[in-house]
């Protein structure tokens, strides 16, 4: 494998699938590119990719723009942290809801309409593995975007803490992610098991739903 400098790369992107989730306050954190998997166009970060363009970078972190689409005209907030760990690269930041675009992003991420992140960089030194994907060593790291269409799908962005989750929003994990019926979710989060015993009770099968999920995560004959 013959490493090279890559010199024609003015601007490349990489956009990773996301689980996008805000807070009300726009808070986003998660990994913008995750190490040694290959994405849809045959590349691969390695570990260290990113590192000297982190410390080198005019203006450290606030060098790295958070920007709508890849568009230098619309940013839409700031990175308060970005950082290389064993699993790729950690952003944490803000998006600005305050201004137009970014409270129309942060809604279209709470809303599940938003499903990706990108990196906008350049290409300083790159090798062909054993399967002739291209191994990306060294990027000159410029911006990391909130985008429409997903490259990577195993990346993730997460939210804030549990504490800070609106009702709308847990009911909503609830129905994608525990599989119940908007009834039912709607019934757990405003009253509880009783709410949901007393839908039972009047014909609803609230308790049914509750069963198949307790067999499906407990294993349990429920």
């Amino acid at each position: 494998m013959n490493e090279r400098k890559e010199e024609a790369a003015w601007a490349e992107f990489k956009t990773l699938a996301l689980e996008v989730k805000a807070d009300a306050d726009g808070h986003v954190e998660g990994y913008a590119s995750r190490f040694n998997e290959v994405d849809a166009g045959g590349d691969v970060v390695v570990p260290g990719a990113f590192a000297r363009s982190l410390a080198e970078k005019p203006g450290g972190v606030g060098g790295i723009k958070m920007l709508w689409q890849h568009d230098p005209s619309q940013p839409i907030g700031k990175w308060d942290e970005v950082f290389e760990d064993e699993t790729g690269l950690f952003v944490r930041g803000r998006i600005l809801t305050k201004i137009a675009k970014g409270a129309e992003v942060a809604e279209m991420i709470r809303e599940g309409i938003i499903d990706g992140m990108s990196i906008g960089y350049r290409t300083l030194r790159a090798t062909r593995g054993e399967n002739g994907e291209r191994q990306l060593l060294e990027l000159d790291l410029w911006e990391v975007s909130m985008v429409t269409f997903p490259m990577l799908s195993s990346a993730r962005i997460d939210a804030v803490k549990a504490g800070d989750l609106t009702q709308r929003e847990c009911e909503r994990r609830l129905m994608q992610d525990a599989g119940f019926s908007r009834s039912v979710a709607r019934t757990l989060m405003g009253g509880g098991f009783e709410a949901v015993k007393a839908m039972q009770d009047a014909g609803d099968g609230g308790l049914g739903e509750l069963a198949q999920f307790m067999r499906r995560t407990l294993g349990q004959g429920v």
